[in-house]
């Protein structure tokens, strides 16, 4: 699972705009309970020379000690540390049938002081008083707390300001404020130090707020929209994959590029059916040793195996792996392996100096004969099904495992195969997944093919599989899962559609 949302858990929007007699503004309305927030700049409605603006503001679960909050979900490493993980906020765009402007930009600021939602609707004649409106920000019983700057006080350093840009005006917001989440969160090793959690302003940009037109109006969707995937919120992303290769593991090979060479695998440790870390290692470091096989293959035998530096081999010696900590209760170790090439099995062995952990088995294959040196340029094509897919699943799994099958399309057994052996699994390195809702195409996962990889598949000795957190999802819903596959340095986008309902 490399994706988390935070729904907004306040919202309003402020304005100066003129009431309906065009006399009065309606600065002191507010509109913290309608399902749309606006952004808006008029020009010369009222006089030849009047400008009226609305503003939004918006605040999320950044910091709390429960769940659902992105600082306690740090904390229960449900999410990465700094650096492992980027915040994106996300608002939809609300068809009106009114002028949307268009080629303009957006300014997302830190909001600098404590404000309250309101219980106000009216966002035609501004008639419901309330905080946070354009003078007031919050209430303290009934003691006003005024804005030190009408509309809103804000941060404006780099680190707490950001630009989103429109080119048709109808387009949603996607923008990656990991600066300002971290600084919400006071993440450790963040140099940017700690801001308070007052959520973000949205306004336009200084010089289209001032201009002598109008950019009349520009719409979201709202925290109390009934548009189940259109509510605002922060996206956690991350590249959660693990690419295990004690499934395809090969020798080294002179065809390949260095990091090509390089094999990962895996040490995940299970007590009573629960990931743990091992005590005596915790978040540390651990060794592993590779042996060659007894003369039936069936134990480790002889002398530890001489390895090439590279990877996490880094002893002089090169008889061990520093192999490292990845979440809780799994390790993993990288190395390439270019001993003897009529070695059928190898053996690796986790430990410390004097505790041995784990023993492992893995089938080395030569990559120049299974991979390299073709003579063709060829066009993979393969077959796939999720193999432990069910019809229905609650929203309250948040952790489902699928498993991917996958196999060639030109793959051609003869009538022994057929016979003896069960059909090959092959490895997609790179594969992606999406989810749709089956009722309209909305992405309800889009792929993440990004930077962050954060729907990137992983992959064992078992196959390839991904985590779904169906919490994500939209109960009495059917949904279908697509994947798309990176092959041959583009994206190929599966025939294949998985269909299952959230209940």
């Amino acid at each position: 699972m490399a994706i988390k949302r935070y729904i907004a858990d306040a919202d309003t929007t402020i304005t100066n705009a003129f009431k309906a007699n065009l006399q009065t503004r309606g600065v002191s309305g507010n509109m913290g309970q309608s399902d749309i927030l606006e952004i808006f700049s008029i020009y010369a409605q009222a006089t030849t020379s009047s400008g009226e603006l609305e503003r939004v503001l918006i605040k999320f679960p950044a910091t709390g000690t429960t769940a659902d909050y992105i600082s306690y979900d740090r904390s229960q490493n449900d999410i990465p540390a700094s650096g492992s993980v980027s915040f994106y906020l996300r608002l939809f765009n609300a068809k009106h049938s009114q002028t949307t402007p268009k080629d303009f930009n957006l300014i997302v600021s830190a909001v600098s002081r404590t404000w309250d939602e309101g219980l106000g609707l009216d966002m035609e004649d501004y008639s419901d008083k309330d905080a946070a409106n354009w003078i007031t920000a919050s209430m303290d019983g009934a003691t006003p707390t005024k804005w030190t700057s009408a509309g809103g006080d804000y941060y404006t350093d780099s680190s707490s300001s950001f630009t989103a840009s429109f080119d048709t005006g109808f387009e949603d917001i996607e923008l990656d404020i990991t600066p300002l989440v971290e600084q919400w969160v006071n993440s450790a090793g963040n140099t940017l130090g700690s801001k308070s959690n007052y959520g973000v302003g949205i306004h336009l940009k200084g010089n289209e707020e001032d201009a002598l037109k109008s950019y009349y109006t520009k719409r979201f969707f709202a925290r109390g929209s009934q548009f189940f995937f259109k509510r605002p919120y922060i996206e956690a992303r991350w590249d959660s994959s693990k690419k295990d290769n004690r499934g395809n593991f090969y020798y080294s090979s002179s065809l390949a590029p260095a990091a090509d060479n390089l094999n990962t695998i895996y040490l995940y440790n299970y007590v009573r059916g629960q990931l743990k870390n091992i005590p005596a290692i915790g978040t540390g470091n651990i060794l592993v040793s590779v042996y060659s096989g007894s003369a039936d293959n069936s134990t480790p035998s002889g002398s530890k195996l001489v390895l090439s530096i590279g990877g996490n081999v880094v002893s002089p010696d090169n008889f061990n792996i520093t192999g490292g900590y990845v979440s809780t209760g799994i390790y993993s170790a990288s190395f390439a392996f270019t001993g003897s090439t009529s070695l059928t099995k190898l053996f690796d062995v986790w430990h410390t100096a004097s505790v041995q952990y784990f023993t492992g088995t893995i089938a080395p294959e030569n990559l120049t004969q299974t991979w390299s040196g073709q003579m063709y340029n060829p066009n993979q094509h393969y077959v796939s099904k999720i193999t432990n897919l069910k019809p229905f699943y609650s929203n309250s799994n948040t952790n489902t495992r699928l498993r991917l099958y996958a196999r060639r399309k030109d793959w051609s057994p003869n009538i022994y195969t057929v016979a003896s052996e069960d059909a090959p699994i092959d490895l997609v390195e790179d594969a992606y997944y999406k989810v749709i809702r089956a009722s309209d195409g909305w992405a309800a996962i889009p792929y993440g093919t990004g930077s962050d990889n954060h729907t990137r598949l992983s992959y064992d000795v078992s196959g390839t599989y991904f985590d779904l957190d169906m919490s994500l999802l939209k109960p009495d819903n059917a949904y279908i899962i697509k994947f798309i596959y990176y092959l041959n340095n583009q994206y190929a986008e599966q025939s294949e559609e998985f269909t299952f309902r959230i209940e």
